[in-house]
């Protein structure tokens, strides 16, 4: 990759807005694909609201048609996984032959489907740790965290380990006063993810609740307790041993977090298609596959299609059609 280099964000929502915004800020050479809000950030450009210190970018380069976005350095993958059906059109044209592309998605297995598009030498995962929504058109309020967890991506998920472009990537978004986290074991970091992510996305949706109502109840932590364990003895049928403690300690720190809303539970509210396969299908599926039974997971898993089902899928036809 180029010293200067250039990225593209597709999908310029709370998290591809965030990022893309903070490093255009730094002078960086920032392209944003855009869909519903492309008028008005056209015109206005983008406004980020967080308490590390607001501000507006009143210029972006922004597009409508992805054709007209130059191929960049690092393409960052923002998209929801419910829309990575785009994919297969919008990345070809985007890359370089020495292009990265930086899949910041929830969930796993999202860089096997990007590595079948563009090749598995150009994929690395990002997992952002970060509390962000989009609040109108152009205007994207974080309201805290923002680290990102770096690794390498290679077929099977093999560990690669800590490269030259990982720095490179960790370089940009540091001098954009992101705060980078390097993995050498892409596959090991998604499991570590997806323990807190599979009980707290899911039964914020399923019982209404705020992180903090899940945590303080004996009931729920009892019960996120479980599919924690859960995902932990799936990780290490794949051969990723999590620390004893490590439930112990996410949870510590979890409780301190406040009464924020997750990602999952954000969209639900907004009535937007849910990332259930990503974030609970596949987990499931690959449970099965290994021979271990996960009732609690399966059990969330189904409840969870229903609801985007009844609640997400068919609202969203119903808007259409008229």
């Amino acid at each position: 990759m180029s010293e200067n280099r250039s990225y593209a964000i597709l999908g310029t929502g709370a998290l591809g807005g965030f990022y893309g915004a903070r490093l255009q800020q730094v002078g960086l050479d920032v392209h944003f694909l855009l869909r519903s809000d492309y008028e008005y950030v056209k015109k206005h450009g983008l406004f980020i609201e967080s308490p590390d210190g607001s501000f507006r970018l009143s210029h972006v380069n922004a597009y409508r048609n992805v054709l007209d976005v130059p191929p960049c350095d690092v393409v960052v993958v923002a998209l929801k996984t419910t829309q990575n059906n785009l994919l297969r059109q919008m990345l070809p044209s985007l890359v370089k032959d020495n292009s990265v592309v930086l899949v910041l998605q929830n969930g796993l297995g999202v860089e096997e489907d990007v590595a079948a598009i563009v090749g598995s030498n150009r994929v690395m995962g990002g997992l952002c740790f970060t509390c962000n929504d989009k609040v109108a058109p152009g205007h994207i309020r974080h309201l805290r965290y923002g680290v990102i967890t770096l690794a390498e991506y290679a077929c099977n998920y093999l560990t690669c380990g800590i490269t030259e472009r990982m720095l490179q990537v960790k370089s940009d978004f540091e001098s954009a006063g992101v705060l980078i986290q390097l993995a050498e074991d892409l596959l090991l970091a998604r499991w570590k993810k997806l323990i807190c992510n599979i009980p707290f996305n899911g039964l914020t949706v399923v019982l209404n609740a705020t992180i903090k109502d899940l945590i303080s109840d004996v009931h729920t932590r009892a019960l996120i307790e479980q599919m924690m364990q859960e995902m932990v003895a799936v990780a290490a049928a794949y051969g990723r041993a999590i620390a004893d403690d490590y439930i112990e300690k996410r949870l510590k720190f979890i409780a301190k977090m406040g009464p924020y809303r997750t990602s999952t539970k954000i969209d639900f509210d907004q009535r937007r298609s849910l990332e259930v396969e990503a974030i609970f299908g596949k987990p499931l599926r690959a449970a099965q596959q290994a021979g271990l039974d996960t009732p609690q997971l399966a059990m969330l898993y189904r409840q969870l299609k229903f609801l985007d089902t009844y609640y997400c899928t068919n609202q969203a036809i119903a808007v259409l059609s008229h």
